[in-house]
Order: C-alpha cells, then sequence, then structure tokens
C-alpha cells in the first residue's frame, strides 16, 4: 500500500450484536469520485435512450437476483446493523417486489397526459431529469435504497448512492446487484464517500437532484446545498407517529399491531409507531396488556431465526435513547417494563414502555428511535386529533377503531403523509409515501414517486400552415 493509499479516510461496519469491527473499506480518492461522476454523466443518454420497456426488464432482472441472493444478502444486513435475520429476508423480498412493480407499471406510469385545448395536439410527457444522487441511512440498508432507486431507474435517471457509512458492505452488495443485472456502466453507482464530501458531490453537474432519507439535520443540511445549485430535492425524514386508539376499538387486534408497529427492526424505524394516544375508558387495559406483550419479546442475538428484537445499530443510538427515557421519568413519566440496557455485549435495549406521557415531555416532543412506546390517554375525538397534531412531524398516522366512517373524518383532520386505520403504517409501492412538516416533502413510490424526477414537459402542436379566411 502506497503512503498516499493509506492515508485515505476508511469507513468502518461493526457488528452491533458484539461491538466488534468486521471489516473496513477505503474511500474513493479524489480520482475514483471524479470517474464515478464522469461515468455516471455519460451514463445519462444511454439510459435516456434506452426504451421504457428495455428499462423495465432491467428492473425485472434485478427482482430476481434479488430473490437469489436474499439469504447472503439478509445475513449481511444483519451483521451490519443488526436486523434480526428474519426482517432482514422481508426486506429484501420487499426489494424485490418494488423493482417488479415499476417493473410492470412504469410504461402506464410515464404515458403521456393528453389535454384538450385549441392546438392540434396538446400533451404532457414526462423526460428524465438526469443522475439523482441519493443518500441513504442504514435502517433499511436495502429497501430505503430500492423504494428510491426503481422508480428513478425507471424513469430514465442514473442514481449515485451514497449510504450510510457503518452499511457499506450492503451499499456495495447493491451496485453488485445492479451490475450483474447488466445495466449500463454508470447508471448505478455507490459512492464510497465520507459524509463532509456530499456537498461536493451535489455541487457537481453531473448530478441533478437529490434524494434523502435521513434525520431532520442531514436533510436540513442536503437542501441547503440543493437549493444552492437550484437542483431538485426530495426529503424523507423523521416521524413521531401517533398510533390513535378510539373508544370502540378491538383490543385483541390493536395489541398485537401496537407491538409490531412499535418493535419492528428493535423499533429503529421512523414510520414506527411511537406515541399510543389511547382512550381513558381503555387505558388501564391497554396499558396492562402491552406491557405482558412487550416483556414476552424475545431479545437478543439477530442471527438466531427465534429472536424478536435486536440491537440497535450503534452504541450512541442506545446510549441517546435511553437518556431521553431517563429524562422522561424525571419529567413525570411512569415506567412500566424496560428502561435498560441488557447486560451483555453488543447495544441490545430492553422493549420499554412508558405511562402518563404528556406534551413537554422529552419522549412526546422528540422522536425515539428504538424500542421505546409512550402512552397518552385522551377523553374524546377532538383530544386524540390535537395530541395527534401536537409535534412538528408529519409522517403517519395509524386510527384503530370499528366505525369506519368516523376514522376516514378523523384521517382528514390529522396532519401527516399518510393515514393507515386498523393498520400500521407502511410503505407499499402502490401508495405515494412521504410526509409534511419537519417529515420532509416530495413524494417516493407510485407514480408520484416515479415523477418527483422527471421533467413534466408540455408539448403544443398547432396548425403547420396558416388557416384560410373565410
Amino acid at each position: 500500500m502506497s503512503a498516499e493509499t493509506s492515508k485515505q479516510p476508511t469507513l468502518r461496519s461493526i457488528d452491533p450484536t458484539t461491538g466488534k469491527p468486521l471489516r473496513t473499506y477505503q474511500t474513493f480518492d479524489g480520482g475514483a469520485l471524479a470517474e464515478a461522476l464522469e461515468q455516471a454523466a455519460s451514463a445519462e443518454a444511454t439510459w435516456r435512450s434506452t426504451s421504457v420497456k428495455d428499462r423495465c426488464a432491467s428492473l425485472a432482472r434485478v427482482a430476481d437476483l434479488l430473490d437469489q441472493r436474499k439469504e447472503a444478502l439478509a445475513r449481511l444486513a444483519t451483521a451490519e446493523m443488526g436486523k434480526a435475520v428474519g426482517e432482514s429476508r422481508s426486506e429484501v423480498e420487499k426489494c424485490a417486489l418494488v423493482c417488479r412493480h415499476y417493473a410492470e407499471h412504469a410504461a402506464e406510469y410515464l404515458a403521456p397526459e393528453h389535454e384538450k385545448t385549441e392546438a392540434v395536439k396538446s400533451f404532457v410527457r414526462f423526460d428524465p431529469l438526469g443522475t439523482v444522487l441519493a443518500v441513504m441511512p442504514w435502517n433499511f440498508p436495502y429497501w430505503q435504497v430500492f423504494r428510491c432507486a426503481a422508480p428513478i431507474l425507471a424513469g430514465g435517471n442514473p442514481m449515485l448512492l451514497k449510504h450510510a457509512s457503518n452499511v457499506t458492505g450492503v451499499a456495495l452488495a447493491i451496485e453488485e446487484v445492479f451490475q450483474a443485472a447488466n445495466l449500463p456502466p454508470g447508471v448505478f453507482r455507490t459512492l464510497l464517500i465520507e459524509t463532509k464530501q456530499t456537498k461536493e458531490v451535489i455541487a457537481s453537474p453531473a448530478v441533478k437532484a437529490v434524494t434523502l432519507t435521513g434525520s431532520e439535520k442531514a436533510g436540513a443540511a442536503v437542501a441547503s446545498e440543493a437549493g444552492k445549485h437550484l437542483k431538485k430535492c426530495v426529503l424523507e425524514l423523521g416521524g413521531s407517529d401517533p398510533f390513535v386508539v378510539l373508544d370502540d376499538a378491538d383490543l385483541d387486534r390493536t395489541i398485537p399491531g401496537a407491538v409490531k408497529g412499535r418493535m419492528i427492526n428493535a423499533g429503529q424505524s421512523c414510520i414506527a409507531s411511537k406515541r399510543f394516544l389511547i382512550h381513558r375508558s381503555l387505558h388501564k387495559e391497554f396499558v396492562e396488556r402491552f406491557a405482558a406483550e412487550l416483556e414476552k419479546l424475545r431479545v437478543g442475538d439477530p442471527t438466531d431465526e427465534a429472536t424478536q428484537v435486536g440491537p440497535l445499530a450503534r452504541e450512541d443510538l442506545r446510549d441517546d435513547l435511553h437518556e431521553q427515557v431517563q429524562k422522561a421519568i424525571r419529567e413525570g413519566a411512569k415506567l412500566i417494563t424496560g428502561g435498560e440496557a441488557l447486560d451483555r455485549p453488543g447495544w441490545f435495549y430492553r422493549p420499554t414502555l412508558l405511562d402518563q406521557v404528556s406534551p413537554g415531555m422529552t419522549v412526546f416532543d422528540e422522536e425515539t428511535f428504538g424500542p421505546v412506546a409512550a402512552v397518552t390517554p385522551f377523553d374524546s375525538d377532538d383530544d386524540a386529533v390535537c395530541l395527534a397534531n401536537a409535534t412538528p412531524f408529519g409522517l403517519g398516522a395509524s386510527l384503530w377503531t370499528r366505525d369506519l366512517d368516523r376514522a376516514e373524518k378523523l384521517a382528514g383532520r390529522i396532519d401527516a403523509g399518510a393515514v393507515f386505520v386498523n393498520e400500521n403504517v407502511k410503505s407499499d409501492p402502490r401508495l405515494p409515501f412521504g410526509g409534511v412538516k419537519r417529515s420532509g416533502y416530495g413524494r417516493e413510490l407510485s407514480y408520484f414517486g416515479l415523477r418527483e424526477f422527471t421533467n413534466a414537459k408540455t408539448v403544443w402542436i398547432g396548425e403547420s400552415k396558416t388557416p384560410h379566411a373565410e
């Protein structure tokens, strides 16, 4: 190794189950980054001129490869960020699903829309914008990437991936899948760069737009840079989703939903249910039953098929979560169960339930990113809506009730990008996904997500010659 190479910064993957290093990756030097940007710029014309049918065929091949490599890909994610291996498999399967969705529907989503005017013909066509930089997080290391990659690529745009540093192995594995599917060189590239280099990439003429999933801080920084260079930006940021249980809810259905909605991915999900708003008539029973189910969950080695809750992805995340819990208790919240790290190697935190949480407390006002649920009682539908909206976030919300007409009316009053009734919030390729307020802007998935990174171009065709006078 040359002296110049040895000075190049590195990216490290650490096993959250043990706290031990897994692998170190060399970052791109200036020449490698310039080459990747140049290749993406060159790929724009090639991919743009590739027919929608052929782009869709490429996505179908990607889906097949994800199915074939599912086990290895799942175990790689589990090793790097601690997700229970069963959840990792499901994540890879969902990535194949989104690729197939766009393989089947992209032509329909991109079809010109004709409008009747005084022109001979007038219509809107959806042309590619160009290379999109995707800045992605570690918590769903495959899904977050494919959720934006499938529509971006189907729309005729190359994509550059700047992934979270702790899932660099996953980032490279994703690139390998696209290469194996025989996409043209440069259509999908993983950039092994430090976070501070993201500004340089956004500024590059090779990049035409940016999409980010991550924290408010990261979103604000990327949006600022994109705005400085007048480039389109889509942001999917944090959430503090309410889980609203009305007085007529079926607790036999609601309690399992609450457990799943909070504990998926060890609670490390932007759309996880975080604030549990429970009608006072059901409050006592809900808390007792919810706590009992949380205490049954098996926390441990994420490679064990029986494990339901793995470790948090990083030590600092676990420590920050614990501090939020302790602060909430000092503020008056009641600890029902959990509230502590496990006494074992790795970054495990016991599933935790806090009751009597109110606005102004840390776990109500801030996003909690881990296996911690906060319960707040309410007395009326108006109270529920007020509490649901008493947050700077607006990603998703779920309502639980037997009265579907009532739920539909309340859904219209909740400030969120999605409201699910008698179901946990989830991203579905058939439906648009995104938030309002400090949860970001723009949409992913559905035809909305595909068209985010296209030029909605008006085409007006008039008469070919001057009309004869009467």
